[in-house]
C-alpha cells in the first residue's frame, strides 16, 4: 500500500577541499535520499567531487550539483553583486564540472540546488532565478531544480518546464512571508532536534509551518534539507529518517517527470 505522504531528504556534501576536511558525508549517506555536491566555488575540489560522487552512487543516493558564489573564504554565504549573466555562467561552469564526474562514474545528475547566498538571492530576485534556471535547462534539462518553497527560483524553473522541488529546512525558523529567518538574527536556528523533526512532519503532512511571529504559513514540502556538518549531524539524520518512516511518510528521492 502506498503512503499518501512522501518526501526527499537532502544534505549538502563534498565540502572538504585540499587539506581541509568538513562534514560526515560517508556516515550520513545511508540516511538521506539526495546529495548536493559542492562544485569547487564555495567548497570542494576535483578529488573531493570524484570521491563524493562515488560514495553517493554506492549508497544509491540521487546526485545533485550545488553551485555557489566564487567565495571559498566566506563559504559562499556572503552576497556578491553578480549579474544574471554571471550567475548563468557560473552555474553552467559548476554544473558542467560535476556532470563530467558523474558521467565517467556511470551515474546521472538528478538535481541542481544553488548554495548559500546564491540560493537566497535567487529566491527573491526573478532575474537571477531565471538565469540559474536557464543554465540548468541548457546543460541538464531532465534535472530537477531545488529551491526555497514558493520562491522565485521555483517559478523560474516551472516557467521553463523543469522538474522542481519546493525545499524546506529542518533546523531553520520561518518568517510570515515564508522566507527563512536570516542566520544573523536571533532564533534563526532550531537547536532542539525533536522540535526540528516535529516542524518537518507538520510541513509534510499539513502543508503548514508556524512562523517566529506565531502566524501559520502555508508551505509545500517536496524535499527537506538537513545539515551534515554539525556535532550531532549523524544522530539527527538517523532520528529524522526513523521518525518520518514511523509517521507513515515515504522517504525517497524526488521523482522526475519525463518529457
Amino acid at each position: 500500500m502506498n503512503h499518501p505522504y512522501a518526501v526527499d531528504l537532502n544534505c549538502d556534501m563534498g565540502e572538504s577541499f585540499g587539506a581541509y576536511s568538513l562534514g560526515h558525508d560517508e556516515a550520513i549517506l545511508p540516511f538521506i535520499t539526495s546529495a548536493n555536491i559542492a562544485c569547487g566555488y564555495h567548497a570542494g575540489d576535483p578529488a573531493v567531487i570524484k570521491r563524493t560522487v562515488r560514495l553517493a552512487l554506492q549508497h544509491g543516493v540521487a546526485i545533485g550539483a550545488h553551485p555557489g558564489l566564487p567565495d571559498l573564504v566566506g563559504f559562499g554565504r556572503r552576497e556578491m553583486a553578480v549579474s544574471p549573466e554571471e550567475a548563468y555562467d557560473m552555474t553552467v561552469y559548476q554544473l558542467g564540472a560535476l556532470a563530467a564526474f558523474v558521467l565517467v562514474e556511470g551515474g546521472t545528475v538528478h538535481h541542481v540546488k544553488p548554495h548559500g547566498a546564491l540560493y537566497n538571492m535567487a529566491a527573491i530576485n526573478p532575474a537571477l532565478a531565471e538565469a540559474i534556471a536557464e543554465a540548468v535547462y541548457r546543460v541538464q534539462p531532465e534535472a530537477c531544480l531545488y529551491g526555497l518553497a514558493g520562491s522565485a527560483l521555483i517559478s523560474a524553473g516551472q516557467k521553463l518546464g523543469l522538474s522542481t522541488a519546493h525545499e524546506v529546512f529542518a533546523d531553520r525558523t520561518y518568517q510570515p512571508n515564508g522566507t527563512l529567518t536570516p542566520r544573523r538574527q536571533p532564533n534563526a536556528l532550531i537547536t532542539d532536534p525533536l522540535g526540528a523533526i516535529a516542524q518537518v512532519v507538520r510541513m509534510v503532512k499539513e502543508g503548514r509551518v508556524q512562523a517566529l511571529s506565531g502566524e501559520e504559513v502555508a508551505i509545500q514540502a517536496d524535499t527537506v534539507c538537513i545539515h551534515g556538518d554539525g556535532a550531532h549531524a549523524l544522530e539527527f539524520a538517523q532520528q529524522i529518517r526513523g521518525t518520518l518512516q514511523q509517521e507513515g511518510i515515504t522517504v525517497r528521492a524526488r521523482q522526475l517527470h519525463t518529457a
